[in-house]
């Protein structure tokens, strides 16, 4: 496997983890709808969260979360679209974005909650 592909599996492993800490309950990971693949989804408070997980090594290009562009958005919200109505959610739903930084055998982790809103199509 591709050494990009190793960190960000480490970083979705890292990101479950601080949510299961912080009281979220897993629901899926790497859940895929056509093109789209939510990272981590969520459950907390009644409300299904979608995470989408972006873990780099340097901010040197940027920030993880700048690269959620609007095409992903849109991908992530029709994934979601598609979960919520297969797991008949009626409740609310936010999209997240948790970012991780390694810095050698230490990293960062940001958690941005509603990090942006859908898309009206």
């Amino acid at each position: 496997m591709a050494t990009h592909n190793d960190l960000g599996r480490k970083g979705e492993e890292i990101a479950a983890r601080y949510l299961q800490e912080n009281g979220y309950e897993l629901l899926d990971a790497n859940w895929c709808y056509g093109k789209a693949e939510i990272d981590l989804i969520a459950y907390i408070d009644g409300q299904i969260i979608f995470v989408e997980v972006k873990t780099r090594t340097t901010t040197a290009f940027g920030f993880p979360e700048e690269f959620v562009t609007l095409s992903k958005q849109k991908l992530l919200q029709s994934a979601a679209e598609a979960y919520i109505d297969v797991m008949n959610h009626e409740g609310e739903v936010r999209f997240d974005i948790i970012s991780v930084i390694f810095n050698k055998q230490q990293f960062n982790i940001n958690h941005i909650k509603d990090a942006f809103w859908p898309i009206s199509t």
